[in-house]
């Protein structure tokens, strides 16, 4: 559903990613300040209080970084294979 968006996708294999320190969920960085977490059970499902935000300086620049850092090493979608 992403790729039909227009959204570019990358794959980082997690070998390539053992020098990045990682936030511990799935984010959205907005406007570069604000960090929105997603949080999923062990099935991929949203958990209850699936949604948390942040306008931390601290957070933002460390999910920037990461994810910067990730989208620079990780495989473009139509060039990953398993």
């Amino acid at each position: 559903m992403n790729l039909q968006a227009g959204e570019q996708v990358r794959w980082p294999p997690r070998r390539h990613a053992s020098d990045i320190a990682l936030p511990g969920n799935d984010f959205w960085l907005l406007d570069g300040r604000i960090v929105q977490f997603h949080h999923f059970t062990g099935t991929g499902d949203w958990a209850e209080n699936a949604k948390e935000r942040t306008d931390d300086p601290t957070v933002a620049a460390l999910c920037a970084a990461a994810f910067e850092k990730v989208w620079e090493r990780a495989i473009p979608h139509e060039k990953y294979t398993v």
